[in-house]
């Protein structure tokens, strides 16, 4: 007579800098899976370590996180492990749980064509949503907010340019060596990049600082 094969366990990785936060979430991550074999992260080089080790079914995730213990957490730091987790994992399934998820939608091709599931949604939802969006990924669906699929598709060098620009601070001239490109074609791609954004001059407003502020209030650069 054979014996009816056990069916593996789930694997849950939880990633949470706050211990508080964490424990909720692999709490209720534990009671909707009784089954499921939860392990907690709480830096992305923990995180890391663990999806290589385990190969998890879900890695459930927020994005304000640090790199290492002790070092500070940072939303930039979150949407970098995302981006690995798409390029390393092409079919793991992915929920973002955060306060914040504008920063994502720099990722929003990547996160079209990953083949797993991924949903987002905000820490303030009420628990029975949020197990929702996460069984949902577990499924292999997809959730986005609606700002995110009506999305701006950015070009990869306006990414850089705004980087370059509002976050290392480089004039013109510094972000055109940079980039390899002439300093004409870096005030083209401001007027690109303004243009999506909805940012024109206004009298007595500086063109550049509303640009820096536009994008970092839609997550395009921290």
């Amino acid at each position: 007579m054979k014996l009816a094969e056990s069916t593996p366990k789930q694997r849950i990785i939880a990633i949470d800098d706050h211990t508080m936060i964490l424990n909720g979430v692999a709490n209720l991550l534990q009671q909707k899976y009784a089954e499921a074999e939860v392990q907690v992260a709480q830096t992305r080089q923990a995180g890391l370590e663990l999806i290589a080790r385990f190969h998890p079914d879900l890695v459930v995730l927020d994005l304000a996180i640090p790199d290492r213990s002790g070092e500070k957490a940072s939303a930039e730091i979150g949407v970098a492990l995302v981006e690995t987790l798409i390029r390393q994992y092409p079919t793991l399934n992915i929920a973002v749980l955060s306060a914040n998820t504008n920063p994502l939608i720099r990722l929003k091709p990547q996160i079209d064509n990953h083949e797993g599931g991924f949903t987002v949604s905000d820490k303030g939802w009420a628990s029975e949503e949020i197990v929702k969006k996460v069984n949902m990924a577990l499924e292999g669906g997809r959730y986005l907010p609606k700002d995110m699929k009506l999305g701006l598709e950015f070009k990869s060098e306006w990414l850089e340019l705004l980087r370059l620009a509002f976050q290392e601070g480089l004039t013109d001239k510094m972000i055109a060596k940079r980039m390899s490109v002439s300093e004409k074609t870096v005030q083209n791609y401001f007027h690109k990049v303004q243009d999506v954004l909805e940012v024109y001059p206004e009298e007595g407003q500086n063109l550049r600082i509303q640009t820096g502020n536009k994008a970092r209030e839609i997550g395009l650069i921290d």
